[in-house]
């Protein structure tokens, strides 16, 4: 019997990919929202515009889908904040998906102090970063694009190590004809 993670996996359409995602939240309730669709999107623009071909594209958009699945929408839980990356990856575990997918979702942000990362989680970081400063959120407005990399690079990954930031940042200039 094929599991969900073999079923997902195995579907290459980004489309029927997203849909399989939208029927499982319906059915279990993970956190599923526009925000994921926009990060996703982001994420497979910037694999595809900037021809990574590093990592394998179909893992990291599964795991864009997938690696906030316990994620809440109450922002001001701190402690939620900082754990809903490990529950998700110990619930996509049960889902079937193996160790190494645990652990690039589980990076989605630096919380668990896992080291050393995958490339994989270097992409999922800066599209959930720089995709969550340019949404508008209950608490602020949007930052307009150019002030959103200022702050991905000079605040939120200050003094950290990404294996794409400078493609990633090349990526958002050349898509918003910004100069450097």
């Amino acid at each position: 019997m094929e599991t969900f993670a073999e079923y997902i996996l195995s579907e290459h359409n980004y489309i029927k990919k997203m849909e399989i995602v939208y029927y499982l939240k319906k059915r279990i309730d993970i956190f599923f929202d526009n925000s994921v669709i926009f990060k996703t999107e982001l994420a497979r623009m910037f694999i595809e515009d900037m021809k990574i071909d590093d990592i394998d594209k179909n893992l990291v958009i599964t795991a864009c889908l997938l690696c906030s699945c316990k994620k809440t929408d109450n922002p001001q839980d701190l402690s939620k904040i900082k754990s809903y990356a490990k529950e998700g990856a110990e619930y996509l575990a049960t889902l079937g998906f193996d160790k190494r997918f645990c652990k690039i979702c589980e990076e989605v942000n630096r919380y668990s102090g896992s080291s050393p990362r995958e490339k994989e989680s270097d992409i999922l970081e800066l599209v959930d970063n720089f995709g969550g400063m340019l949404l508008n959120r209950p608490e602020r407005r949007g930052f307009p694009v150019d002030e959103a990399l200022i702050l991905l690079e000079h605040r939120n990954l200050k003094g950290k190590d990404n294996y794409y930031l400078e493609k990633f940042k090349e990526f958002v200039c050349v898509t918003e004809d910004i100069a450097v």
